[in-house]
């Protein structure tokens, strides 16, 4: 549990919930119950920065002053980096070197100990504040409720939404929880509840203070008394029930899971990733890696009513096996599940992104995929329709039904699909038959489908997924890959699914 590969966490990750530190200790002295929530923040330290020395860290010019300041402020939030005043030194494992090794590894970065560029990109990206490494280590056990029966009570509203909306989405944020624990929600509107929820402005209350629009997004203090299980909502941001903003539901769920006493996920796929990423409207199914976490706090309850969790895909899982491949502005990009991997040709590490985190407005899974190089599209296809991008957007006139290209209403989807530059056709596989799509007149070509086995020998009866390199059409078929040679039409190799990603 809590060990895939994180993405680098391109443009439309966002999610950032930061507590500051100022003050704390005063307010520490005055309420001695809230020690809890003080030690889960303890790895946030004080404001007596020394600038990160530029020549320990990387031996360029390309990083700034303040870049270098923006990243010791990073490690000194999340991953516990210790002032170092003038004369002390530092242990071993307090130095920037080690935090950025330790913050490269829980990300699923190369290991360097330098602030290179991928890991500069990714501390610009908002992002949850609680520590990533080691945030309940000061207990001897974890933080958890004693009892099952939770109360909450929502102290004010947003005027982004309907006040129904937010009773809703809260109301489905705990759903969340509760269908896989024996954990019962039940809201009370007066007096105080075990979660106290409110939406605030800048200090708002508790020395840690949200930083205005497109910033902090929320913050939620670990099982305890007195603000204990609290979650906080920066009322600078934009609310809503969709991808516009910040979905409120998605946000709150992730809190929650603080709430209830839940550390961050390694784990991209999962609700626990300190990173937001928009999910779609219907609801969520919690992935695997989180019930994992819950359960083992409060165990299982009686009925799950979706006990079918989704696991987040292993790069170099012997059985792997792959949705749709295709390129994207000399990228490789893989689909599996409600994800895909983004292979650069100078990158030997690939990036593990969730769909929806870039294109909301499509499905979550893909049946194929291919790069329209000419125009600058890729197609993607799931079921009976299709959908063109260009980047992030989508063609105006999408989606299509697949018919519309030519294909007989019989065919109910589309398996792969793998574009030839030398001969400007797109071939498209469906069962044990495929098609060839003259892109240039936009028709099927005459004589299709055709059996795949008789053209295509020895890669089996159906194809999973398909790209074109070089003169070869590389077919994925279960664990297997072919290397097919077009003009000469045999196979050269046969490969693991794997070793597209050097495993």
């Amino acid at each position: 549990m809590m060990n895939h590969q994180c993405s680098s966490i391109k443009a439309k990750a966002r999610y950032k919930l930061n507590y500051q530190s100022s003050k704390t200790l005063a307010f520490i002295m005055k309420h001695p119950s809230a020690a809890a929530a003080f030690f889960l923040l303890l790895g946030i330290s004080w404001c007596l920065a020394l600038p990160i020395s530029i020549s320990d860290e990387d031996d360029s010019d390309e990083f700034t002053r303040e870049k270098f300041e923006l990243a010791e402020r990073y490690l000194k939030r999340h991953y516990n980096l210790q002032s170092n005043p003038a004369g002390i030194q530092r242990k071993a494992g307090d130095t920037v070197t080690s935090k950025l090794r330790e913050m490269q590894a829980f990300f699923g970065l190369e290991v360097t100990g330098k602030l290179n560029e991928e890991t500069y990109e990714l501390m610009q990206q908002p992002r949850c504040g609680v520590p990533d490494i080691g945030e309940y280590n000061f207990f001897p056990r974890k933080l958890k409720w004693s009892h099952t029966n939770i109360t909450y009570r929502i102290l004010n509203y947003t005027p982004d939404l309907k006040k129904s909306e937010v009773d809703r989405a809260f109301r489905k944020a705990f759903k969340v929880w509760s269908d896989v624990t024996p954990l019962n929600f039940t809201r009370i509107r007066n007096g105080t509840a075990d979660i106290m929820i409110s939406f605030g402005r800048k200090e708002h209350g508790d020395f840690y203070p949200f930083d205005g629009p497109s910033g902090l997004l929320a913050h939620a203090f670990p099982p305890g008394p007195n603000f204990g299980g609290d979650a906080h909502f920066d009322e600078d941001e934009l609310w809503s029930t969709d991808s516009k903003g910040y979905n409120l539901f998605l946000v709150a769920a992730h809190e929650f899971g603080h709430s209830l006493g839940l550390e961050h996920s390694r784990d991209p796929g999962a609700l626990m990733f300190p990173i937001y990423t928009y999910t779609g409207n219907k609801g969520l199914l919690l992935p695997d890696d989180d019930v994992q976490g819950i359960q083992i706090l409060y165990g299982a309850g009686d009925h799950d009513p979706h006990p079918d969790h989704p696991k987040t895909p292993e790069k170099c899982d012997a059985n792997l096996t792959l949705d749709a491949i295709t390129e994207l502005r000399g990228e490789m990009v893989i689909f599996k599940d409600r994800f895909f991997w983004r292979l650069h040709p100078q990158m030997v590490e690939a990036d593990l992104v969730q769909i929806k985190s870039f294109w909301p407005e499509i499905p979550s899974k893909i049946d194929a995929a291919y790069e329209h190089p000419t125009n600058d599209h890729v197609l993607l296809f799931r079921g009976k329709k299709v959908w063109a991008l260009n980047a992030y957007d989508i063609v105006e006139g999408y989606p299509k039904k697949i018919y519309e290209l030519g294909f007989p209403r019989s065919v109910k989807g589309v398996d792969a699909a793998v574009h030839i530059k030398d001969t400007g056709k797109t071939l498209f596989f469906a069962g044990e038959k495929y098609w060839s799509y003259d892109e240039q007149n936009q028709v099927m070509e005459k004589g299709y489908p055709r059996y795949i086995e008789e053209d295509f020998p020895g890669i089996g009866h159906r194809v999973d997924a398909a790209y074109e390199k070089n003169g070869y059409i590389y077919f994925f078929n279960g664990p297997l890959q072919f290397e097919f040679n077009i003009w000469s039409e045999r196979i050269m190799r046969v490969l693991t699914t794997t070793s597209i990603f050097w495993c």
